[in-house]
């Protein structure tokens, strides 16, 4: 894992727009189109931002969606389909394949053509808790589905309530569906851009760990091949010398 440091969260969305850009425009999959998975949420703001004005071949490119909550319209403020489509879609000319909880059928499709080949690359953050996508702690590393069903931990809908989403906690879905974390492994690169001072924790425990551990899912990043882990000054806060020596600092 490549760990690089950015003064803040405008030079981190650079950074992390660059790689991801990058790795699509070095893509070759079946009929020169690009695979590309993309993470939601605040920590995702300047990176999109970013990476929507950059001269992508976006026709050319297949976009995957990591999650969304059960039993929310796609219309309500807090969904990620409506997220995507005003950060993403509206923007460019990328195919969507959006998370649609509430058809099973749709799943199944999304499922298989997610599975036909891997994606590309995959942008996805870190939560407060340490979970990737929605796979909250401890995650289940052994599930083979494509989108799996999972119950959200306190602190996670806390952090939904804490980035402005939600009102209140009880407003936030007790459910969702998610990316597994197997399925989110099998891109070809992943960068995992994090920043902000909420997400420290969490990122102290990632890089203190030897190997994957279902208690922090973040860490099943340490495994994957081709891995950019992306933060701001606010979010490598914690880091001790040891670790803070091991990062490219920008």
């Amino acid at each position: 894992m490549r760990v690089v440091v950015c003064d803040d969260a405008l030079s981190l969305g650079r950074y992390a727009a660059a790689e991801v850009a990058a790795a699509l425009a070095a893509a070759e999959g079946p009929g020169g189109r690009a695979r590309l998975v993309l993470a939601t949420g605040q920590s995702q703001f300047e990176t999109l931002a970013d990476l929507v004005r950059r001269p992508v071949a976006w026709e050319r490119v297949d976009v995957f969606h990591l999650d969304e909550y059960v039993g929310l319209s796609a219309l309500h403020p807090a969904s990620f389909r409506r997220y995507l489509k005003e950060r993403v879609a509206d923007l460019v000319p990328a195919t969507m394949h959006y998370v649609d909880p509430s058809s099973p059928e749709q799943l199944r499709a999304l499922g298989q053509l997610l599975t036909s080949g891997p994606a590309d690359v995959a942008l996805v953050g870190v939560g407060e808790n340490g979970h990737i996508a929605f796979n909250d702690p401890p995650a289940d590393f052994a599930a083979t589905e494509p989108y799996i069903e999972v119950s959200l931990d306190a602190r996670c809908r806390a952090q939904q309530v804490g980035e402005g989403w939600f009102a209140r906690l009880e407003d936030v879905p007790e459910r969702a569906v998610t990316m597994s974390v197997r399925t989110i492994m099998s891109a070809r690169k992943i960068v995992s851009a994090v920043p902000h001072d909420a997400k420290a924790e969490a990122v102290a425990k990632l890089l203190a760990a030897t190997k994957p551990i279902a208690e922090v899912p973040a860490t099943a990043l340490l495994a994957h091949p081709d891995t950019t882990l992306v933060l701001d000054r606010a979010s490598s806060r914690l880091l001790p010398p040891a670790v803070w020596a091991r990062c490219i600092v920008l």
